[in-house]
């Protein structure tokens, strides 16, 4: 490495793994790799194995500390403006601030945190789905239906970090079994992974008729729904019209609101890649009559390295 080059990294801690990357300015990655998420006594390994693992990945690139222009960290829950976490349900952390903790951790280097949703959404601006673009909206399809707003290159967390949390707009009013989040009806509980597999049993139990998906019984999966869908069995395209129909909606009320240039659609579930997209976008279509000129859907493209780009990219902003 040349001295005078400098040096990002990025971090995304999750439940599991904490994955990081070294970035150059331009967004090209160096070299990527992933520590166990220990969650034990409240999660207080966290920090300090993520500083002795950068320590030792620069140390083996023969990177000096000071070559590095900062630290930018996605985390999993809502982030105060200033860094503060008041409680991180799936790491176990509650009241820290974790920015604070890994600077000093090493020798004060500048450290930028944000939601792993809103940054991941900065990650697929930058180098990924929507490449080219400024304002963006990102929907993650996954266990959990997650999102982030990028406006002029910037996240759109809000005053209370509530800016993005797409899945918990509420979209179907005759639901009544209630979503993770306490509310009822919400975008999660028919579009994440775990949704479409709801779905899925729902329609099975509602008619006698004839379909692939009944071989998988009550525990049929997302992904089976959609290869039984592609392959043109009727209750699976049944299934994924309700959750295109849904997210359709979800995506014209927020076209309505900030009007970006693209929806990039990520997370597990879009792994079905475009036959998804087109029935997303027939939907989203007939929801927004108002206007031909109006935001795209499309894909994203990082997959699980949306995180590491994004939070190296917040240090750049």
């Amino acid at each position: 490495m040349s001295g005078m080059e400098k040096i990002y990294i990025g971090i995304d801690v999750g439940g599991t793994t904490v994955k990081l990357g070294l970035f150059t300015d331009d967004g090209t990655l160096l070299f990527k790799w992933e520590v166990p998420t220990r969650k034990e006594e409240g999660g207080r390994y966290i920090l300090g194995d993520v500083a002795v693992s950068i320590r030792q990945a620069l140390a083996e690139r023969g990177v000096c500390l000071k070559d590095v222009a900062g630290a930018g960290m996605g985390i999993p829950g809502p982030v105060m403006p200033d860094g503060y976490v008041e409680v991180c349900v799936n790491l176990g952390w509650r009241d820290l601030n974790p920015q604070q903790e890994l600077s000093h951790l090493l020798d004060g280097l500048p450290v930028r945190t944000g939601n792993d949703a809103n940054v991941a959404a900065l990650g697929e601006m930058w180098q990924g789905g929507g490449m080219g673009f400024t304002d963006i909206v990102m929907v993650t399809l996954g266990t959990g239906v997650g999102g982030g707003i990028i406006i002029d290159e910037k996240i759109v967390s809000g005053k209370h970090g509530l800016g993005g949390e797409i899945g918990h707009i509420h979209v179907r009013d005759e639901e009544n079994e209630r979503c993770n989040c306490g509310g009822v009806g919400c975008v999660e509980q028919i579009a994440s992974a775990t949704g479409i597999a709801r779905e899925a049993r729902r329609k099975m139990a509602a008619s006698e008729a004839p379909s692939a998906i009944r071989r998988y019984g009550d525990g049929i999966t997302a992904k089976d729904v959609l290869d039984e869908a592609k392959a043109g069995d009727a209750m699976a395209m049944d299934v994924v019209d309700t959750v295109g129909r849904y997210l359709g909606m979800t995506l014209a009320q927020l076209a309505m609101t900030v009007d970006p240039q693209m929806f990039v659609i990520g997370g597990g579930v879009s792994k079905a890649g475009q036959f998804l997209i087109d029935v997303i976008d027939k939907h989203y279509q007939y929801f927004t009559p108002i206007s031909k000129n109006k935001g795209i859907v499309g894909l994203a493209k990082l997959g699980n390295d949306a995180g590491i780009y994004g939070a190296a990219r917040l240090m750049l902003s």
